[in-house]
């Protein structure tokens, strides 16, 4: 009722009419009107509410019937064109929700209607906003609350996604598998170099010791050979010694010699069959052996002897 006084609350708009024409809109605050003269025609929340989409059936792409309803978010922005330009904002837009849906549904498989609810939603307010531009009112969103396929499509899409879990859970045992026999050959590969790279600086570490043996012994015996000589040169006892031992070693000799054949061995020459012959002649070999060497530089006599002494030796 006009008494001449209203008071036009926070986020609403009022339309006032005089004798049934637009007069003004009211903004909020305090307001005078004319008794009688002024009338509130309509009145707008300016906030944004939550439009339910009733449960319907659409048709997609690869024919199959579902059962879809969603949310739809909707804010009047222009007062007088929500009054004038449309008898209902609210179920025009409901009404233009459901029959957009379905439209875009029809264009959409089913498969792809679940991965990309994101872009359906986003085609459905575009194409809202798109026809209802004339009526003052805005579509702010749309979300789609559920899609029931039908339960026969719904057992196939279960079994399905079971088989992919399967599939995704075969796949990862196989690669889990694979890299364990991977990592076993690396394993085996790093063993078997290492292996061989242990026997070969064993092998070289060996040769090196054997190396330095024969070396050893051939130094050891290069030097009993200088410490003889010395001692053959130097000291009569010493050359005394090297014919007894050279002796026995005559002796042993020709005792394996006969100890070996069914034959008699014994040294030619003059009176053979002697023994005292045969240890003579053992003995003058042991002197001849033991005698020095003659110096070059002594002159042509010990130059001579020398060569005599070679050629006897």
């Amino acid at each position: 009722m006009n008494l001449g006084i209203i008071v036009v609350p926070q986020q609403s708009n009022y339309i006032v009419e005089r004798f049934g024409k637009f007069y003004r809109l009211l903004n909020p605050g305090i307001e005078f009107l004319i008794p009688l003269v002024d009338q509130v025609a309509y009145t707008h929340s300016l906030k944004e509410e939550a439009l339910s989409i009733p449960n319907q059936t659409a048709v997609t792409r690869d024919n199959v019937t579902i059962t879809i309803d969603g949310v739809l978010y909707v804010k009047v922005e222009d007062a007088y064109n929500a009054s004038y330009g449309v008898e209902d904002p609210h179920q025009a837009m409901s009404l233009l929700a459901q029959t957009t849906m379905r439209s875009e549904l029809g264009k959409l498989t089913l498969d792809k209607t679940f991965k990309e609810r994101e872009t359906l939603n986003e085609l459905i307010v575009n194409r809202i906003n798109k026809a209802a531009k004339p009526w003052g009112i805005r579509c702010i969103r749309y979300e789609i609350r559920d899609i029931h396929p039908p339960e026969g499509v719904r057992r196939a899409m279960e079994l399905q996604a079971e088989a992919e879990r399967r599939k995704r859970a075969q796949i990862l045992d196989s690669e889990a598998e694979m890299q364990s026999d991977i990592n076993v050959a690396e394993g085996h590969k790093k063993a078997m170099i290492l292996t061989s790279e242990a026997d070969k600086v064993e092998k070289v570490n060996q040769g090196r010791g054997e190396a330095n043996a024969i070396l050893a012994r051939m130094k050891a015996i290069s030097e009993s050979l200088d410490l003889i000589s010395k001692a053959v040169n130097e000291n009569e006892k010493g050359r005394q010694a090297v014919k007894l031992r050279i002796l026995e070693q005559y002796i042993h000799s020709f005792h394996e010699i006969v100890g070996k054949t069914n034959s008699i061995v014994v040294p030619g020459g003059k009176g053979g069959s002697d023994i005292s012959s045969f240890l003579a002649q053992a003995i003058t070999l042991a002197t001849k052996l033991t005698e020095p060497v003659p110096d070059e530089e002594e002159g042509g006599e010990a130059t001579e002897r020398g060569r005599e002494y070679n050629s006897n030796s």
